[in-house]
């Protein structure tokens, strides 16, 4: 079964801060907002799917429980209208959490909401404040309580390579969003757009993107969080559909269509030299032998076979054989010719 959502967005709508990073009518390549295209949007990409995949309808591009009450409630409306005749399971929103209080909780009760997202971005408040994002780490604890009290499960999207944030400050961020009990979790690299402050502090050089391996690694080392946790991370980076190539809108930044895949080659490529390190000198000139999940062959080759070719100079490998195993999860199972213990 394949999950898709069925992606509204609503640029800006209902958020009068202007974070420096952000941009929405370019993001979300929308910028005039037209409620009667909304069930056009969702028949359309109904259209598409199959019988036996699970939709949801997910308000992103803004800050949806922010806008104006009878609009929210109109567009919820138009949503449920699909979960009732069972051709959509639910509906899915992204917000910020200073727009999360009782009375908008007591509305989404009557629908049929699945996840809402809070753009958490980092647990530094020094960062927010630098951020101009109008919200304290107090704000972003007391709205995941809140949801939490109500029964909504949340999904924490944070950012990597924020202006001032350390590799530490972006790990103690994914370690907080699993410790507060987030359902899922999302991964975005800092990119720079234009018409945004944080493009005019960049050009003055007060601002210097991460590079792409950067970010690769860090947003590795949070993944790793999010998978010791069991905190399932639904995505790395935007998505293509949001203009991310467009010269109009992206600036620079760590810019891949790939970067997700990028990222879990890195997570699997760091476990397997954290188990070829138990053997030391012992894999030398050895066959070793990886098998992985189905779906994941292509994950640790990596990219051009850098995982391969990396592992073999690394260890002296003479030769490594990766194969898939349906009955493996998400682990690697490593066997090496005339293997030696690795207590």
């Amino acid at each position: 079964m394949r999950h898709i959502n069925i992606p509204v967005f609503i640029p800006h709508l209902g958020c009068p801060n202007q974070c420096i990073f952000c941009n929405q009518r370019f993001i979300s390549g929308t910028v005039e907002f037209d409620v009667e295209s909304v069930k056009s949007t969702i028949e359309e990409t109904l259209s598409t799917v199959n019988d036996n995949d699970e939709c949801e309808i997910a308000f992103f591009g803004g800050s949806f429980t922010g806008i104006d009450h009878g609009l929210m409630i109109k567009l919820l409306d138009i949503a449920e209208s699909y979960v009732r005749i069972g051709v959509v399971a639910g509906i899915r929103m992204s917000t910020r959490p200073d727009y999360i209080s009782q009375e908008i909780l007591d509305i989404l009760k009557r629908y049929t909401i699945t996840y809402v997202e809070l753009g958490i971005q980092t647990m530094n408040d020094e960062i927010l404040a630098y951020l101009k994002r109008g919200h304290t780490v107090a704000d972003t604890i007391k709205a995941i309580n809140l949801l939490k009290k109500n029964g909504f499960e949340f999904v924490g999207q944070m950012m990597i390579g924020l202006p001032n944030a350390t590799p530490e400050d972006e790990i103690y961020c994914a370690e907080q969003i699993c410790k507060l009990g987030a359902r899922a979790s999302r991964i975005y690299p800092t990119i720079v757009f234009r018409h945004t402050e944080l493009e005019d502090i960049t050009r003055d050089g007060e601002y210097i993107p991460i590079a792409l391996d950067d970010a690769i690694e860090r947003s590795a080392n949070v993944l790793k969080i999010f998978i010791r946790y069991g905190v399932e991370c639904i995505r790395i980076g935007l998505s293509d559909s949001e203009n991310l190539h467009s010269d109009q809108t992206y600036v620079c930044g760590p810019n891949s269509p790939s970067i997700g895949e990028m990222v879990k080659s890195k997570v699997y490529f760091d476990n397997i030299c954290d188990e070829l390190n138990c053997y030391g000198a012992g894999v030398f000139n050895r066959a070793v032998f990886i098998e992985c999940a189905k779906g994941r062959l292509s994950q640790i080759i990596g990219h051009k076979r850098k995982n391969i070719i990396e592992l073999k100079s690394k260890f002296g490998l003479k030769e490594i054989k990766i194969t898939e195993n349906s009955e493996l999860d998400d682990k690697i199972k490593i066997t090496i010719k005339e293997e030696n213990s690795c207590d």
